[in-house]
């Protein structure tokens, strides 16, 4: 069974003066989406595990222990973790702790907070 790690800023933590997100997205947005997509993915017959992070240097050892947990078919990094013009450094060490625990894992992207689906079919091809 096909296997996605979502990776996402914690709402509680996110900076929404950030000028990098949509506007009048709110941390209700991002927690129903990210429900909606863990949803979606099970549907689909696949395992999906969110693992929300907080965007500072925390945010490391808690993909390393996601990592470390299965092996993931995708991983997918949610729009306001590359989006935000804050965490450009958080961003970096993300791809960075994804390049080296899993190097041989697709990384997708999503363009919704429940599109998390559509980015893993891109690299999970099921017959």
């Amino acid at each position: 069974m096909p296997s996605v790690l979502i990776i996402g800023y914690d709402p509680e933590f996110v900076d929404f003066n950030d000028p990098g997100p949509p506007q009048g997205l709110n941390k209700d947005m991002i927690w129903a989406g990210a429900e909606k997509s863990l949803q979606l993915i099970t549907g689909h017959g696949w395992k999906a595990v969110q693992c929300m992070v907080r965007p500072d240097e925390s945010a490391v050892n808690d993909i390393e222990r996601a990592l470390s947990r299965d092996t993931w078919s995708c991983i997918v990094i949610g729009g306001g973790v590359r989006m935000s013009q804050n965490s450009v450094p958080v961003f970096e060490a993300i791809l960075d702790t994804i390049r080296r625990v899993a190097p041989d894992t697709p990384i997708a992207f999503n363009a919704k907070p429940d599109g998390s689906l559509e980015a893993a079919q891109r690299w999970i091809k099921t017959s």
